[in-house]
C-alpha cells in the first residue's frame, strides 16, 4: 500500500501539499466564503471517447464548485480498488486526474486509497471532496430565480451519457460521439466577473436537462417554459438517442451547465458563453410548479422528471 501510494499516487498528483505526506492537508484559504461539495464516480467503462473516471472525477467536483460562483481550489480523492485492476491502467487513471487537475488550476490535496476482495469493487470507484472560494457578493442560489428570468444552456446537450452508452452497447457510429467532459469554471467565472445578473447556476449531469430544470423549479417554486426548438443537440448525438431510445433532454453532460439570469442580462451572458451557448426559454409564473416544452410543432407538454435511471453508471 504505501508502495502505491508513493511511487503512484504521490507522483501523478505531485504538489507540495500532497508531498507533506501527512493525515491531512493545511490549507491556506482567503477570508470569505467558501463552498464545499463531495462527489462519487462509478462509471463504467473506466475509459471512454473523451475521457475517462480520473478526468471526470476532477471535472465534476470543479464544475459543483463553479456553479456556485465559487472558484475551485483544492480536491480529495479517494479510490476504491478493487483486487485485480491492472496497475498499467490505474496509472493511466491517475496520469490523467492529475492533468485534468492541473488544466483546472486545482491540487489534489489530500486522498485515501482501499482495496477490496475482487468482484467487490467493478474495477476502481473514486470519491472527491472540493473546496472553492467565493469571492464576490452576488447571491447564487435556486431562490433568487423569479418570473420573466431567461434559461440559458452553455453548449450542446447529452453527448457524455451518449459516448458512454456506445461504448458500454459496443455500437459504432459514422462519426465517433466524444463526452464532453471539461471544466465549465471559466465560463461560470466569465459570467459572474462580467457582470451578468446570474440568478442561479446549476451543471447538467445525471438525468440531463430536463431533470435540472425540474429541479430548479421545485426549489424556486416556478414554473419554466423553454422551446424544443431552441435546444443545441447535435445531428449525431440525436441520431444516437433515437437509435437507442433516449430522449436527449434526460441524456447527461459533463461540461455543460444551465444558468438563470435577470432578462437585461440575456444578450450579455450569451457574448460571453460564446456561439454554442442558447437561450432557451423562461421562467413564466411562480406558485406553479413545472417545466413545460414548447415543441417544434408548437405544442405544449409537461417535462416530468423521470420515474426511475435511464442512464445507469455514467458518471
Amino acid at each position: 500500500m504505501q508502495s502505491l501510494i508513493g511511487e503512484l499516487f504521490f507522483k501523478a498528483f505531485d504538489n507540495p501539499l500532497l508531498s507533506q505526506g501527512h493525515d491531512s492537508a493545511s490549507l491556506d484559504l482567503p477570508l470569505g466564503k467558501i463552498a464545499f461539495t463531495t462527489d462519487s464516480y462509478v462509471v463504467k467503462p473506466l475509459f471512454f471517447p473523451g475521457g475517462d473516471i480520473g478526468s471526470l472525477a476532477v471535472h465534476g467536483t470543479v464544475n459543483d464548485l463553479a456553479v456556485c460562483g465559487a472558484r475551485p481550489l483544492y480536491v480529495s480523492a479517494a479510490f476504491i480498488i478493487e483486487e485485480g485492476l491492472e496497475m498499467e491502467t490505474l496509472w493511466k487513471i491517475a496520469l490523467s486526474m492529475g492533468k485534468a487537475a492541473e488544466a483546472c488550476s486545482v491540487r489534489i490535496a489530500t486522498g485515501d486509497t482501499k482495496v477490496v476482495d475482487k468482484g467487490k469493487g467493478d474495477g476502481l470507484f473514486i470519491n472527491t471532496a472540493g473546496i472553492g472560494v467565493i469571492e464576490h457578493p452576488v447571491p447564487i442560489s435556486p431562490k433568487q430565480i423569479k418570473p420573466g428570468d431567461r434559461v440559458i444552456v452553455s453548449g450542446d446537450i447529452g453527448r457524455h451519457g451518449i459516448a458512454i452508452m456506445a461504448v458500454r452497447s459496443g455500437i459504432d457510429f459514422e462519426t465517433e460521439i466524444k463526452s464532453d467532459s471539461a471544466s465549465i469554471a471559466p465560463e461560470a467565472m466569465a459570467l459572474v466577473s462580467g457582470g451578468v445578473q446570474i440568478k442561479c447556476m446549476r451543471d447538467v449531469t445525471r438525468g440531463g436537462l430536463a431533470s435540472v430544470l425540474n429541479e430548479l423549479a421545485v426549489s424556486a417554486e416556478v414554473s419554466i417554459e423553454i422551446d424544443e426548438s431552441a435546444i443545441p443537440v447535435r445531428e449525431d448525438v440525436s441520431a444516437a438517442c433515437e437509435l437507442l431510445g433516449f430522449d436527449p433532454l434526460y441524456v447527461a453532460c459533463e461540461g455543460r451547465f444551465v444558468a438563470v439570469v435577470h432578462p437585461d442580462s440575456t444578450n450579455l451572458a450569451l457574448q460571453i458563453l460564446g456561439p454554442k451557448s442558447r437561450c432557451i426559454g423562461e421562467v413564466q409564473s411562480q406558485g406553479e410548479v413545472a417545466v413545460w416544452l414548447k415543441s417544434c410543432l408548437g405544442t405544449r407538454r409537461v417535462l416530468a422528471l423521470l420515474s426511475g435511471e435511464q442512464l445507469p453508471r455514467i458518471c
